[in-house]
């Protein structure tokens, strides 16, 4: 009948591939390509590098991110909240000064208004840029640190700083309430931090 096009079943990306947990970048790394972006004058990757690390959004939530929801007026806020597309919660996340800083140049070279999507498609078929381009982008920087695309994916960004906070402060109820989890067990999969936890424990009690 010719409705094959119709009845077609897209096969999920990741299907026949194994997917494992991807590892949060390490500050030297991220310091290595903030320098690199600022040296290339890389203006669009340093914003969306910066705001993917301060979010700790997951791609879909980032990617469709709007100039009105980082934005007072003309300024970059301090903070901002946006409801989660999974979960349909909302989440806050502070907007470090580098990252204002560089979502202000970003926002002035690209001429975009309030209602523009802060980071806009270049494909004619989307107005933002899409889950997949973005994922292109973050194999291009891993392959720039000279790493493993394998070990990392758009989750290393959201790992990223809830990663270094946790091993900071040990507090998992505030990185619970920075990934917008509803559950504690989840941030504690999530950071994959049992094991590793308990061995330090283990390894500071004298006997």
């Amino acid at each position: 009948m010719g409705n094959t096009g119709i009845n077609a079943i897209r096969e999920p990306w990741n299907k026949g591939k194994i997917i494992g947990q991807k590892a949060p970048f390490k500050l030297k790394d991220i310091w290595a390509l903030r320098v690199r972006f600022q040296m290339e004058h890389r203006v669009r990757e340093l914003a969306l590098f910066n705001l993917g690390i301060d979010s700790k959004l997951r791609g879909c939530d980032l990617v469709a991110l709007k100039v009105r929801d980082v934005c007072h007026g003309d300024q970059v806020a301090t903070r901002a909240i946006v409801l989660q597309h999974k979960t349909q919660r909302p989440v806050q996340f502070e907007i470090t000064p580098a990252t204002r800083d560089a979502l202000q140049e970003w926002i002035k070279q690209a001429g975009l208004k309030s209602d523009d999507f802060i980071f806009p498609s270049r494909l004619h078929d989307s107005p933002h840029l899409g889950t997949r381009q973005y994922a292109r982008i973050l194999g291009h920087w891993v392959d720039e640190l000279g790493l493993d695309r394998a070990d990392y994916g758009t989750h290393s960004m959201r790992r990223t700083k809830a990663t270094l906070i946790y091993r900071r402060t040990k507090n998992l109820r505030a990185v619970q309430l920075l990934l917008g989890h509803s559950k504690l067990e989840s941030t504690v999969r999530y950071l994959g931090i049992e094991v590793d936890d308990a061995l330090e424990i283990s390894e500071q009690t004298e006997i």
